[in-house]
């Protein structure tokens, strides 16, 4: 029985990103809500205090008075109006979306085996929302709004979030970075609390575009108005644009050449598809090659890459799979693989493990002996500051 038991926490664990995404679209309409609510109720807070004031004074004027209310009762009306419009186009529809999905995840905790017919409609669905979420990512749309609407699966997905993605990418990709900056502004403060420079990025690149254009002054100002707030964390690259404008788009010197490199756009639409993917809590691989990754890494043997002794049933033997199955290490290993914390590398006969005298941590010898170099002979334990000379280690060996 406990072989066939379903995994709910396991379950659960790869399911976060599909719970998260409507909470976080919901989390959106709440801040731009709440940021509605504070401008207009401040607003109103002072002129009714402006009211009072004058009142106490003995000053008023009946119109005035009058005019200022009916300011006020507009102001609340516009408000009312505002998060009614924001409520029902994205408000309502996103908890919809996200009761619903919750629903799905709880129905799974109620089976109790892998073997519950129910667990394979369950399991059925689930498959149909990782080919989904992968058509989305390679942009393949249309195939992906086939397939929800075929299994009646549309809620339980996230074409809108990435038909956005698909289109400020599109825009990316003709250079022009209106579209992602759009979407900069719609999420300024979550992505100054992930210190995400993406805005900088986009600012920088249109920078140099006026610079590539020729139009030397318009890219002065430009600098000065969106650049240079940047100045603190970013002054190097700022100054180094601003030399730009002394290069043309044909230089050959190095650095600026690489600014005027065109190759830049694509490196902007990897960033920015990171930027939403991290915002929207999503992982950068599809769902679906996560899932094949654990089957791959229990199946993957080092025969698998030998032409004599490759098996047609095996799927990791398979090109394709193959090619997935290089991400994920081999299912076990005959002898122990001990890698140094230093440098990455594998310590072995030829880069043999060496201990500090006293609390006996231990790196490889390639890693000390660079380390030594740099210090007169010294070497030092990063992690407890342990200093002591390269002779005094101990060689250590591994049975």
């Amino acid at each position: 029985m406990s072989t066939t038991r379903v995994n709910v926490e396991g379950i659960m664990l790869f399911e976060q990103p599909f719970a998260r995404v409507p909470y976080e679209s919901y989390r959106k309409v709440f801040r731009t809500s709440l940021k509605h609510i504070e401008k207009e109720l401040g607003t109103v807070q002072i002129s009714s205090s402006e009211l009072a004031t004058r009142s106490k004074a003995g000053n008023s004027d009946t119109e005035d008075t009058l005019k200022a209310v009916e300011g006020m009762i507009t102001r609340v009306e516009n408000l009312k109006r505002k998060l009614s419009d924001l409520q029902s186009s994205a408000g309502t529809p996103t908890l919809g979306v996200m009761r619903e999905r919750l629903q799905h995840l709880a129905s799974v905790e109620g089976m109790q085996s892998t073997h519950d017919p129910a667990f394979d409609r369950w399991a059925d669905t689930r498959l149909d929302r990782w080919l989904v979420d992968w058509s989305l990512r390679h942009g393949k749309e249309k195939t992906a709004r086939m397939m929800a609407q075929e299994r009646g699966i549309e809620r339980l997905v996230d074409i809108d979030l990435f038909s956005d993605i698909c289109r400020i990418e599109e825009a990316l990709k003709h250079q022009s970075c209106t579209e992602a900056l759009a979407w900069c502004s719609e999420n300024k403060s979550a992505l100054r609390k992930l210190k995400n420079t993406l805005e900088f990025d986009l600012r920088l690149q249109e920078h140099i575009e006026l610079a590539r254009a020729g139009k030397k002054m318009e890219a002065i100002e430009y600098s000065k108005k969106y650049l240079l707030q940047w100045q603190e964390t970013h002054l190097a690259q700022i100054q180094q644009a601003s030399a730009l404008l002394c290069f043309s788009p044909t230089t050959t010197c190095g650095p600026y050449k690489r600014l005027y490199d065109p190759s830049r756009w694509a490196t902007l639409v990897q960033s920015f598809r990171l930027a939403i993917y991290n915002l929207s809590t999503l992982p950068t691989e599809p769902l679906l090659h996560l899932a094949m990754y654990a089957g791959l890494a229990s199946l993957k043997l080092p025969a698998c890459y030998d032409p004599d002794t490759k098996n047609v049933d095996c799927p990791v033997c398979d090109p394709d799979l193959g090619k997935l199955a290089e991400e994920v290490p081999f299912s076990h290993h005959v002898n122990s693989t001990i890698v140094c914390r230093l440098s990455g590398k594998i310590m072995d006969g030829n880069n043999p493990p060496m201990a500090f005298p006293v609390n006996g941590h231990v790196y490889s010898k390639e890693a000390l002996e660079e380390m030594a170099l740099e210090n007169d002979g010294i070497v030092i334990d990063p992690w407890t500051k342990e200093k002591c000379n390269f002779s005094e280690l101990r060689k250590v060996f591994v049975s």
